[in-house]
């Protein structure tokens, strides 16, 4: 929906299982009209679609994306973002760091990628822009070497230049505007501002503006302002309150590189305070309360600032066992994001009323969306009924707005 004349708003359908297409489309059928009437009865309400390789690739078929588009435009939904990082199934299984796989040093996320963006084209309304958020080129674990590191960054940038190259086509035959919004997050080959302004100065830039020059004959300028127009970043709130940057200071980081926020993600973190001194003792419910976190389909990691550096650990189950001596750590649970404490844990709102607050300033984004994709892993007493779960996120989100 249209917020303020300024914001897009939805949230993101990876809540829903969308293992293919046809279970895809009821979890949508079941849910975007009752969220719609709650929330944007009388004006249009748009969709942050996901959809998995399978059911993009079911998608095509036949005259189904056809038929999709003809449903939205007669429910008054549109969709103007797409999640285009978990490529497989990313409910009732283990999904952990295979997230991020294929990663995009492969051909099989580059032919997903592309795919996602020409069915966005496709349903996207004449007049908006759009955009698809995506890995941060892989996991990092899985290169092990300053040498593996470096040919997937190459790879990763390669391909990013590939899906480029078919976006200014789309944009040339159809005057849409679309861009590939990267996503950075704990152990993610990305993790940080500092790593995202690293990439595109040693190997998104120079690699992609040889290759625009080679096939285009444009100018190293002319390349460079191609690349940014078409490569952007999601800018998750509850993955960067994890790399402990404030976003005055990342974003800013970014506007002064000219690397434009595609979409905000509206996600929040735990945040875990260890009480001192002769409330020591107290501690211990803190662990039971985390303990209650711990489930074994997503990827929690815990991060540590110590000094000037961010420590992490690659999944709850690691930190629990290890317990130890703490001050604060924050998880990578996304938890409703109206929730500003629960139990003797806290969450990272704080830094989404930042963020809203910076774009009230300055409108760096017109994209938001929230994932908070986890209510079926969320301890029971923090359910309820899925549609008014999300209502109420999306209604606490405009009355900060």
């Amino acid at each position: 929906m249209l917020i303020n004349n300024k914001f897009h708003l939805s949230y993101c359908t990876n809540i829903h299982p969308g293992g293919n297409w046809e279970q895809t489309l009821v979890s949508l059928k079941e849910y975007l009209p009752k969220v719609k009437e709650e929330v944007s009865k009388d004006q249009p309400f748009g969709v942050g679609l996901r959809l998995s390789n399978v059911a993009s690739m079911e998608l095509q078929e036949g005259k189904r994306l056809l038929e999709f588009k003809e449903w939205l435009d007669n429910n008054n939904l549109y969709v103007f973002t797409m999640n285009g990082f978990p490529y497989g199934n990313f409910h009732n299984e283990r999904v952990k760091d295979m997230v991020h796989a294929p990663d995009w040093t492969t051909t099989e996320r580059l032919e997903y990628t592309q795919r996602l963006f020409r069915q966005l084209a496709f349903l996207l309304p004449k007049g908006l822009s759009g955009g698809i958020s995506t890995s941060p080129i892989s996991y990092k674990f899985w290169h092990n070497s300053e040498d593996a590191t470096d040919k997937a960054f190459i790879d990763g940038a390669t391909n990013m230049i590939a899906v480029v190259l078919q976006l200014m086509a789309i944009e040339n035959n159809t005057g849409k505007h679309l861009h590939l919004d990267i996503e950075p997050e704990p152990d993610g080959m990305l993790e940080n501002s500092n790593e995202v302004l690293a990439f595109f100065d040693r190997y998104l830039i120079p690699i992609g503006t040889k290759v625009l020059i080679d096939k285009l004959g444009c100018s190293n300028t002319e390349a460079k302002e191609l690349i940014l127009r078409h490569i952007m970043i999601c800018y998750d709130v509850c993955h960067f309150s994890l790399a402990y940057e404030e976003p005055e200071v990342s974003l800013n980081k970014f506007i002064n590189a000219g690397i434009k926020v595609g979409k905000i993600q509206v996600s929040s973190a735990l945040k875990i305070r260890f009480n001192e001194g002769d409330n020591e003792g107290d501690n211990e419910a803190i662990w039971r309360s985390l303990e209650r976190f711990d489930e074994p389909t997503y990827l929690h990691q815990v991060t540590q600032k110590l000094g000037d550096k961010v420590i992490t650990y690659r999944d709850l189950p690691e930190l629990l066992n290890k317990r130890g001596d703490f001050t604060e750590l924050r998880a990578h649970f996304h938890v409703p994001i109206f929730l500003e404490q629960y139990e003797s844990l806290f969450s990272t709102q704080d830094q989404i009323l930042k963020v809203l607050e910076l774009l009230k300033k300055n409108q760096f984004s017109d994209h938001l969306e929230i994932e908070t994709y986890t209510w079926d892993v969320l301890p029971e007493d923090l359910k309820m009924e899925l549609s008014q779960s999300i209502v109420r996120e999306i209604e606490w989100l405009k009355n900060k707005l």
